[in-house]
């Protein structure tokens, strides 16, 4: 599990791991993807309070947004490049 915790929006690098879970900082968006077992024990704990810390942080920062848009614009279309090894995906 990460221990660092990320500034949501702030930047387009930053993530947070929690347990097989990732949380991926943008600028317009923070991507989460993965999974994590929120046990009945220790651990489990350790996860839920790392996972409402950057969800709670997240909240925070949309709360704070005094230009919250409406809705942001959709991601651009990934462009599909010549496969240079000649192999099909």
């Amino acid at each position: 599990m990460s221990t660092l915790m990320m500034k949501p929006h702030a930047d387009d690098a930053a993530s947070v791991t929690i347990g097989d879970l990732t949380l991926e900082n943008g600028r317009d968006c923070v991507a989460v993807g993965g999974s994590v077992d929120l046990t009945r024990d220790k651990p489990g704990l350790a996860h839920a309070r790392a996972l409402k810390a950057v969800l709670d942080a997240v909240v925070h920062a949309l709360e704070s947004d005094t230009s919250l848009p409406d809705k942001v614009a959709p991601p651009k279309p990934v462009a599909e490049i010549k496969n240079p090894f000649g192999m099909m995906s």
